[in-house]
């Protein structure tokens, strides 16, 4: 693969992956502007997560039916409309169905990356991918930082209205660059569908750590949801501006992912999948005591540190869990893509729904706890019993000569 276009579809998967998380700093000024409280306006980011999931699943698969260059670029268009319909909306429920238009087609980025993981080759294939995942998690990352500095400086709207610009340029840059390649199967949609299904029944690898990234990426979502709320209120009172920069500190952790994907290549995956879970909990649950800490600076730097180690733990897990189930049946990459990431995406929006009803209940130290208790659980499963049965079905493959999830 030319370098240019390992670029490309990293700057693409964080461009279109940014789409799902402006709304997480905006939340706060968006239930000012419309006049609906916290729980309510939280339900964009729900939404969205959602409609991505669904997303995922029904246009996902596609990805080995059609040609990716054309699929993406119809996917980027649409993305472009809804995105124009949330700039110009004028009322809550109107920003909240171009919410879910545009988390629907923002799968845009988990087309691509299966794409770039089948041009590479067995021995790159880690590297690559962790490559195009930092452009992705970057600009999930980076996505909160933007949406804040552009409502400081311009309003919300204009938020929307640059990434309808992006898209319209990705569409143009896709169409232009993309090899053709033939898909892998000749297969009508309703069967896409059917074997979609039944892929998590025949993998239980791919059922395990599907699990085990939903709970991780709903510690994440957890995290980001209700920080607008924390740092924009006593005793920190941070402006749309500085929680949008705040979000900057985070986006360090995205530069795990290539070596993550290094990682996956020597066979470091279980290591990988216990030190991520791990990590992520035990940085979550500190992160409650930081309301007990003296002064403002002390409260975000703390929190700052956690959102860089939760972050990374993140990255580090999607990187390993998408290496190790991409190995499960090649031929059927983007189908086992899509259910891995329906799975954790389902996981991604019941995070950020629990964490507001804790923030309700409890303030930041019961979010804190919820979120921390996610990663802990899924690490519990997997060292009472799922390591020994991963180990178990890869030697089964190994003796049928099928390729190794290490």
């Amino acid at each position: 693969m030319r370098r240019g276009l390992i670029g490309l579809l990293a700057v693409a998967c964080g461009l279109t992956a940014a789409n799902l998380y402006y709304a997480q700093p905006l939340l706060p000024v968006l239930g000012d502007t419309f006049g609906v409280g916290d729980v309510t306006v939280s339900t964009i980011v729900v939404a969205t997560q959602i409609a991505y999931a669904i997303g995922l699943f029904f246009l996902g698969p596609l990805g080995d039916r059609v040609q990716v260059r054309t699929l993406v670029t119809v996917l980027l268009l649409v993305s472009a409309a809804g995105l124009t319909g949330a700039a110009a909306a004028p009322a809550f429920g109107v920003l909240l169905a171009a919410s879910v238009v545009v988390g629907a087609v923002s799968v845009v980025a988990q087309i691509l990356v299966p794409f770039a993981a089948g041009l590479a080759t067995d021995a790159d294939r880690g590297r690559v991918t962790g490559t195009v995942m930092s452009g992705l998690l970057a600009g999930i990352l980076l996505a909160r930082a933007f949406s804040g500095v552009v409502s400081d400086a311009l309003g919300w709207r204009w938020v929307y209205a640059l990434s309808a610009a992006f898209m319209l340029g990705l569409a143009a840059a896709l169409r232009a660059m993309l090899p053709v390649r033939e898909p892998s199967t000749t297969a009508g949609y309703g069967h896409l569908l059917r074997s979609t299904l039944a892929l998590p029944l025949r993998h239980p690898t791919l059922r395990r750590r599907g699990l085990f990234q939903a709970a991780l990426f709903g510690s994440f979502t957890a995290f980001w949801t209700t920080m607008g709320f924390l740092l924009t209120r006593a005793p920190y009172h941070l402006s749309e501006l500085h929680v949008g920069l705040f979000s900057l500190l985070g986006a360090g952790g995205a530069l795990i992912a290539p070596a993550a994907g290094r990682w996956s290549d020597r066979g470091w995956s279980r290591r990988s999948t216990v030190v991520g879970l791990l990590v992520a909990g035990v940085a979550f649950a500190a992160a409650g005591a930081v309301t007990a800490l003296p002064g403002r600076i002390a409260g975000v730097v703390a929190l700052a540190v956690a959102a860089l180690v939760i972050d990374a733990a993140v990255q580090t897990l999607l990187i390993t869990n998408q290496q190790v189930v991409y190995r499960l049946e090649p031929s059927a990459r983007a189908r086992i893509n899509t259910v891995f990431l329906v799975t954790f995406f389902l996981g991604g929006a019941a995070g950020a729904q629990l964490s507001t009803v804790a923030w309700h209940l409890g303030g930041w130290p019961a979010v804190a706890g919820f979120g921390g208790a996610l990663p802990l659980l899924a690490l519990v499963t997997y060292l009472a019993g799922g390591l020994r049965k991963e180990r178990a079905e890869d030697a089964a493959r190994a003796e049928a000569q099928v390729p190794v999830a290490a």
